[in-house]
């Protein structure tokens, strides 16, 4: 079965999207870092290299140092599915990622938004 493209897609490539969605809705580069250092375990040097590499997003996700235990804890419905009904875990992955971007564009707090 043919992987979905996004899976081929560079993070570096939808990265500035991120930062152009949240910045549309008042909010910052900084708080979609965080929410991504708070889902991957990346932090600010390690993103960098991400960018600079233009790792796609399958290798982003899987040398991701420490997925967030919490991240189940992230339900709803992004692009018509339940992020926590998605079988495939690199997909599901993906979505998390979507759905905290959205929740930060909607205006949710980053406290909710990190499920703390």
């Amino acid at each position: 079965m043919k992987k979905p493209r996004i899976y081929t897609m560079s993070f570096a490539s939808v990265y500035p999207l991120y930062i152009q969605k949240a910045e549309k809705k008042d909010r910052t580069k900084a708080e979609v870092d965080e929410i991504i250092f708070w889902l991957t375990g990346y932090d600010e040097a390690s993103l960098q290299q991400v960018l600079d590499q233009e790792i796609d997003f399958e290798t982003f996700f899987a040398q991701a140092p420490a997925m967030n235990p919490n991240a189940s804890l992230i339900t709803g419905v992004i692009c018509g599915y339940r992020v926590e009904e998605i079988e495939d875990k690199v997909m599901q992955q993906v979505r998390y990622l979507d759905k905290l971007i959205d929740e930060l564009a909607k205006g949710k707090t980053m406290e909710k938004i990190l499920r703390k």
